[in-house]
């Protein structure tokens, strides 16, 4: 008779089936979990704006643009400050004049003018043919503060590239272009803390089926929480 050990024999017990395909998934959710760094959407409505170790963030990308002033801008020189991103052309008539409108609300409500640690920052999406002086124009319709409402520019692969990979927002021109309507591209209003790091994406403006705007006001609201807390961090 054979004196080999079988698994009951020596007290071991096979896991059932369900058991080994539980922790494979699980092991399979924890790396991809690993390499994905998730864009926060808002901060809760409710409560106390919560804080995190700063590693739980994506960081802002390194670029060096063009301000309509002339004046070459990096991101280096928004360190310290928290910042407010949005994304619009000057030739846009569809969603841009009501996100640069938001901005412009947001200046006036955040006292941008008084305050040296904050800053907005407008990425043009059409660098091709958004020059310095329409730019100069655009912000001007807009009121906005000469040197703290910055509006950037540069050469049209580079900006392509630091959207669409950098901030991570679409950003394209579309397929059958209609005049004022050539990109499709994000409404969303970006907020960066003083170490570079995106915390936050806002409603730019009020959605297409945001019935009474509540979700917009709600997202605004959540946005001036966030910058008022970031900039005592």
């Amino acid at each position: 008779m054979s004196t080999s050990t079988t698994p009951a024999a020596s007290g071991f017990r096979a896991p059932p089936t369900w058991v080994v395909w539980a922790f494979l998934l699980l092991g399979v959710a924890a790396v991809a979990g690993a390499f994905l760094v998730p864009l926060p959407k808002r901060t809760p409505p409710a409560g106390p704006v919560p804080s995190a170790d700063p590693p739980h963030y994506p960081a802002a990308p390194v670029f060096v643009l063009t301000e309509r002033s002339g004046k070459e801008v990096s991101n280096d020189d928004l360190d310290g400050k928290v910042w407010v991103a949005s994304f619009v052309f000057t030739r846009c008539t569809q969603g841009c004049p009501a996100v640069t409108g938001t901005v412009r609300k947001l200046q006036t409500d955040l006292k941008l003018a008084d305050r040296d640690d904050l800053r907005f920052v407008t990425f043009t999406v059409d660098p091709e043919r958004d020059q310095l002086d329409d730019l100069k124009k655009y912000a001007a319709q807009y009121a906005a503060h000469e040197t703290k409402w910055l509006f950037l520019t540069g050469p049209e692969k580079f900006v392509r590239l630091l959207l669409n990979k950098g901030f991570r927002i679409a950003a394209m021109k579309r397929d059958d272009p209609q005049p004022g309507d050539e990109f499709d591209h994000s409404t969303k209003l970006l907020v960066i803390d003083k170490k570079g790091q995106v915390r936050g994406a806002f409603d730019g403006k009020v959605g297409e089926h945001d019935d009474g705007g509540r979700n917009f006001e709600q997202s605004q609201a959540e946005l001036k929480a966030l910058v008022e807390h970031l900039v005592k961090e």
